[in-house]
């Protein structure tokens, strides 16, 4: 039997024990399951568990219990979660820094390790992730479409994704030229006449 829902009628209960006795916020048994079972879903910053854990109504000193246990055996590393969001968001979502810093930092990682798994893209490494982005998008866009328009669509779109405005215009006009064969971003109109 399943226990009330919120908003159910009857008396506020805690989270029961593993005894079946009710427990306000959970014992720590059942925040360390919890854990894991989120864990077990991808890894996560400490942050993020604590947040999560609240939601689901157990007490704060419960948690941070909990949560010290996991980070002493090692199954919570913020600069180990990091690096490897940061390689996956790169290279499968084809995020840069400037994204992934941002998205580092809504999950609650300190700025100093969020740092570090920056430095692991170098200049090259994103310079070659938008050059993929702008050389698959280039395949989809009309072929009548506006010079213009084009250029303000990849850049926009590199830009969305977290790319600097100076790699972002870099890559499109290279790639814009070796698609097109030959510089014509630079050039002005041919006059009518």
């Amino acid at each position: 039997m399943r226990p009330p829902g919120p908003g159910a009628a009857g008396p506020q209960q805690g989270i029961g024990g593993a005894d079946g006795i009710s427990l306000p916020g959970g014992s720590l048994e059942q925040v360390k399951e919890a854990s894991l079972r989120l864990l077990a879903v991808r890894a996560r910053s400490r942050t993020e568990l604590a947040q999560r854990l609240s939601a689901k109504g157990f007490a704060s000193e419960a948690i941070e219990q909990s949560l010290d246990r996991l980070a002493e055996v090692g199954l919570i590393d913020d600069a180990e979660f990091a690096r490897q969001w940061v390689r996956q968001r790169h290279s499968f979502s084809g995020k840069g820094r400037q994204a992934l810093a941002q998205e580092l930092r809504r999950k609650g990682v300190a700025p100093e390790e969020a740092a570090a798994a920056l430095d692991d893209i170098t200049a090259d490494d994103e310079h070659d992730r938008a050059t993929e982005l702008v050389r698959r998008k280039l395949r989809t866009l009309p072929a009548g479409l506006d010079r213009e328009k084009a250029i303000r669509r990849l850049v926009g779109m590199l830009a969305r994704r977290g790319y600097g405005h100076s790699v972002a215009y870099t890559v499109v006009k290279a790639e814009w030229d070796a698609a097109r064969g030959g510089s014509d971003l630079d050039e002005p109109d041919a006059p009518l006449g």
